[in-house]
């Protein structure tokens, strides 16, 4: 029973997920393509975690659900030791190559978060997991590994779509279907975490949240900001694992 306990955890992957990423997964370097908001939102991300991660250079951080590499790079060029995982083969052959062009070393590694924090526990000073969780079956299960994944000390950062109305209006409605920033189908709003959920998740494992913020987008200057004003739509939420004694 507990074998199966664990492999149930060890693929807690939605396949339709996955198939969708590495149709996309070709043009997840094009500012202008399917990933355009990501890089858009990227310098807003890593101007939080370099906040409430404790600075980059020289920390080991593994990037949950790195997808294409998009903030694994940023995160390798501040000076970080890097490790991405995702469940993609296609992104993770973009991501590869694209590093590789870029002349920046990052292990990429295909393996869930929960099978890769059952080898690596307690190694990592800073986790980061974005735009991911929203996109599992068991989003509980991924933040408990990474919970695993950080040192006593260490800090990990999330980043969702909120369970609400505007969240859907805005972050559904309007980026897939007016907008067309991200193609058709890329989100399910029955799967946002709202922040208290996400939270009390994250306490639940072991972890203490210390900073949230919500991604907000100005129209008259086509530009994303970060406000702590609400967490009405995307929000990023910063988590410390006790030190240990």
């Amino acid at each position: 029973m507990q074998d199966n306990a664990k492999g149930a955890a060890f693929n807690n992957v939605d396949p339709a997920e996955i198939e969708k990423f590495n149709a996309m997964a070709s043009r997840w370097w094009d500012p202008e393509g399917d990933f355009r908001p990501l890089h858009q939102i990227n310098p807003l991300r890593v101007q939080f975690i370099d906040q409430y991660g404790l600075g980059f250079a020289g920390r080991k951080v593994v990037d949950i659900g790195c997808g294409g590499g998009l903030l694994s790079e940023a995160m390798a060029r501040a000076g970080a030791q890097v490790t991405g995982i995702d469940m993609s083969p296609d992104a993770l052959s973009v991501a590869r190559l694209h590093a590789l062009e870029s002349e920046l070393i990052i292990d990429y590694q295909q393996v869930t978060a929960e099978e890769f924090a059952s080898r690596h526990a307690g190694q990592y000073d800073i986790v980061t997991c974005l735009e991911m969780l929203e996109h599992v079956p068991d989003p509980a299960a991924v933040i408990a590994a990474c919970a695993e994944l950080v040192k006593p000390g260490g800090r990990v950062v999330f980043a969702t779509l909120n369970r609400t109305l505007k969240a859907k209006l805005l972050g559904v409605y309007m980026a897939e279907y007016v907008l067309r920033w991200v193609p058709q189908g890329t989100h399910d709003a029955n799967k946002f975490i709202r922040p208290s959920e996400l939270m009390n998740m994250a306490e639940q494992a072991g972890l203490t949240s210390i900073a949230a913020t919500g991604i907000h987008f100005n129209p008259l200057l086509n530009q994303f900001f970060l406000s702590d004003r609400n967490l009405d739509v995307n929000y990023l939420v910063a988590c410390e694992k006790p030190a240990e004694g």
